[in-house]
């Protein structure tokens, strides 16, 4: 008797997907059909949101958010959180500014001087982290109390205040604005210099998620731990490397805020690190890591810009505010979460 043997199985890695799943299965495809409806309602119901002027401040608000919310995605694609990053945001404008002032130093030395401290605390916080074991909840949440003290001690020690003295007048500041805080002007709008370093970071990091070996890694230190380290990928390397990346984060925004303003109020900063991490969730990052994208949370930042913005150009009372980010927070999970199921039902 003769048998048949069975078909050969088509392997599933090479399985070509249908451009419909390809679609379903993005991160950010729920947030681009938010902000797309965020987009719409406001331009009916504020008369002013379709100005350049206007969408100009959008784009600013978000990138102020954004510059943040990129990175945050890549540590919550890696499977960790960082509830320090709001606070060291103001630490790393404090830094350059109390060095610069106290040292009389170029500005510029104390730029330098902040990223590298903040860097170094991104450092702290990564090593904790993988050689404790413990949750990136309870380590970042120490480091966000040790800064929140610090912040406030230092300033008090050094200047006095709770504020930082003025550094308008030294050396280098008037070029270090112009790289961190400065406006150019494009078809007749004045845009601000965050939302260069806004679209640098998206691009960078979305290179790194899709283009590089390192992207590899985070999605695989977030979506199985123990199955990246069991086939060789560097996961204390990769954790680390990824607290470093919001340190940068927060070292660009921490030099825009203060070479905005000059000056530095030590208590600025707390709540921030909840609303990088909406804006992430919103862009389609999971809680449990392994799965997201730059260019969602990017999107979700820019909801944030909208809503923020829209509801002063609607004239509404800006109280309700932290009502709709809230909102857009579950409505766009539930919709991310729907996008998933519909992508994985589709064979």
């Amino acid at each position: 008797m003769t048998t048949t043997a069975p078909e050969p199985r088509a392997d599933e890695r090479v399985l070509r997907a249908s451009p419909w799943k390809k679609l379903l299965g993005r991160p950010e495809l729920g947030s681009v059909v938010g902000a797309v409806a965020v987009f719409v309602f406001f331009a009916i119901f504020a008369d002013s949101f379709l100005r350049a002027t206007s969408l100009a401040t959008v784009l600013y608000a978000a990138s102020t958010l954004g510059i943040m919310a990129v990175p945050v995605a890549l540590l919550m694609i890696g499977g960790e959180f960082d509830l320090s990053a709001g606070v060291l945001v103001t630490s790393s404008a404090l830094i350059s500014s109390m060095f610069s002032y106290q040292m009389t130093a170029n500005t510029w030395v104390g730029v330098l001087v902040s990223l590298l401290v903040t860097l170094a605390i991104g450092v702290f916080n990564g090593v904790m982290l993988t050689r404790t074991r413990l949750p990136s909840f309870i380590i970042t949440l120490g480091t966000f109390l040790m800064l929140t003290g610090m912040n406030l001690g230092f300033t008090k020690l050094i200047s006095g205040t709770v504020s930082t003295k003025s550094i308008s007048d030294m050396e280098g500041f008037s070029s270090a604005k112009s790289v961190f805080a400065s406006t150019f002007t494009l078809g007749g709008v004045d845009f601000k210099i965050t939302i260069v370093w806004w679209l640098a970071l998206i691009l960078v990091a979305t290179w790194i998620l899709l283009r590089t070996r390192v992207g590899n890694w985070i999605f695989a230190v977030g979506g199985d731990l123990d199955a990246a380290r069991a086939v060789g990928v560097p996961v204390n390397k990769t954790k680390i490397g990824l607290y470093m990346g919001v340190a940068f984060g927060a070292w660009i925004s921490g030099q825009h805020l203060l070479f905005s303003y000059d000056v530095v109020q030590s208590g600025e900063g707390v709540g921030n690190e909840l609303i990088y991490i909406v804006a992430a969730v919103i862009g389609g990052c999971l809680i449990t890591g392994g799965y997201g994208s730059a260019v969602g949370a990017a999107i979700g930042a820019l909801i944030f810009g909208m809503t923020s913005k829209g509801i002063v150009f609607a004239e509404w009372n800006s109280d309700w505010f932290k009502f709709f980010l809230g909102a857009m927070l579950l409505l766009a999970t539930l919709l991310n979460h729907w996008v998933r199921k519909r992508a994985e039902a589709i064979k």
